[in-house]
């Protein structure tokens, strides 16, 4: 079931589960996961894509081996706020997920996740071979915690 707003996503989470962050790239899908409490995103891994059958299989092992309740996937908006093709690219992917998945998927406004991802990297003094190597799953761990911090303050609100 894909989610319009952050507010349906809230509704739609079945409790005590931990959701799963995603940034889809060209060639790599970064992956996050937050606690049971939805309060920190963790980076986890970099699936080197290849085809969208094999690309969702790996998603759904990773869901169903850590029991996840729902997943948000980074939506690069244009700096604009309007909709690109990358963009359709992550509905288009989000609906062909939605077919295999019965939970929840919701999207994330990522700009400049990666920028941030990156500069953090940096401050930590990473190598430049290491920051290739996790740069994808440390910008889906800021799009993951975006969602977790506004699902948070839906609850306190």
């Amino acid at each position: 079931m894909i989610c319009a707003t952050p507010e349906d996503f809230a509704a739609a989470l079945p409790r005590h589960r931990a959701i799963a962050g995603l940034d889809l790239g060209t060639v790599t899908i970064g992956v996050a996961v937050s606690d049971l409490l939805l309060s920190v995103a963790s980076p986890l891994e970099t699936i080197k894509r290849s085809k969208f059958t094999a690309d969702a299989a790996r998603l759904l092992e990773i869901v169903a081996r850590r029991d996840l309740g729902g997943i948000v996937l980074g939506l690069p908006m244009n700096m604009d706020g309007s909709e690109g093709a990358r963009c359709q690219s992550t509905r288009a992917f989000a609906r062909n997920l939605e077919r295999l998945t019965p939970l929840p998927i919701a999207f994330w406004d990522e700009r400049l996740s990666t920028v941030a991802a990156e500069r953090a990297l940096l401050e930590a003094d990473t190598s430049r071979k290491r920051r290739a190597e996790v740069i994808d799953h440390v910008a889906a761990a800021y799009i993951l915690q975006g969602m977790l911090d506004r699902l948070a303050h839906l609850r306190s609100g």
